[in-house]
């Protein structure tokens, strides 16, 4: 019989949790009982989030935390458990990519950020988090990666890179320190109407291209927060999930179904 909550009493840091979908998972977690810390480096943002959770009962906190900084994950840490006592769940979704353009023209700070925010910080977020977890012998790791690994585009090279490396550092994580009780998963979205969605496009988003990429999709609607929100509560939930790790979770309404 499924429990009333599933994230009972768990708490769980956000990065990005802000907007898009880390605001997504955010507001799903809390729904489900979670005890969500909202890491993100948009002050405004962050806050009004929190503030709206815990206006509905449920419980919030933001901790402003520039990912790329190992010294403001540690600030993360420390403010989860002065707040909720302990970690339980890390959701690494906190992104950014340059707008998509001929990869010849990607300048060298747009490379070295889009590393920063999209794969150093997840080397910092191990460095921290994963000693936390191993002392209190369990931990669940969700990183947010893309659909971009599976099927590369014209334009994104770098970003792509990026996501790749999430993919398989997930992996890594879940053969080197399942044994220890710490699962990885990753959760690969497809394209989403997100604060992103033009960087990815390389143009305004507009009703008319936002419907010829729905046409390619076989539920014939783009991806969204909630629908990124649930694969990460599949993930995060001991419930519907304790026996699944370094696993590659996409969500495109089947929009890739077709090259496998």
């Amino acid at each position: 019989m499924a429990p009333g909550k599933l994230l009972q009493d768990k708490v769980a840091l956000i990065t990005g949790g802000g907007s898009g979908f880390g605001e997504g998972i955010a507001r799903l977690f809390a729904v489900e009982g979670g005890k969500v810390v909202i890491a993100d480096i948009n002050e405004a943002n962050g806050k009004k989030v929190a503030s709206e959770i815990v206006s509905l009962g449920q419980s919030a906190e933001f901790v402003k935390t520039d990912i790329t900084k190992e010294a403001d994950w540690k600030k993360a840490l420390d403010f989860a458990k002065s707040k909720f006592g302990t970690l339980d769940i890390l959701v690494n979704n906190a992104g950014w990519t340059y707008t998509c353009k001929d990869s010849l023209k990607v300048t060298e700070n747009e490379y070295d950020r889009v590393f920063d925010i999209n794969v150093k910080s997840i080397f910092h977020s191990v460095n921290i988090i994963v000693p936390h977890f191993l002392a209190q012998g369990r931990g669940n790791i969700v990183n947010i990666s893309s659909c971009i690994t599976e099927y590369p585009t014209v334009g994104l090279m770098w970003y792509g890179a990026t996501k790749a490396a999430v993919d398989m550092i997930t992996r890594h994580l879940a053969t080197e320190f399942s044994p220890k009780g710490i699962r990885s998963n990753a959760v690969l979205p497809s394209i989403s109407e997100t604060p992103l969605m033009k960087e990815f496009m390389g143009q305004a988003p507009t009703a008319e291209n936002k419907a010829s990429l729905a046409s390619d999709v076989p539920l014939s609607r783009l991806c969204t927060p909630l629908d990124i929100a649930k694969a990460a509560l599949y993930f995060a939930s001991d419930y519907f999930n304790d026996y699944q790790t370094g696993i590659l979770l996409r969500v495109d309404g089947g929009r890739y179904v077709s090259l496998f």
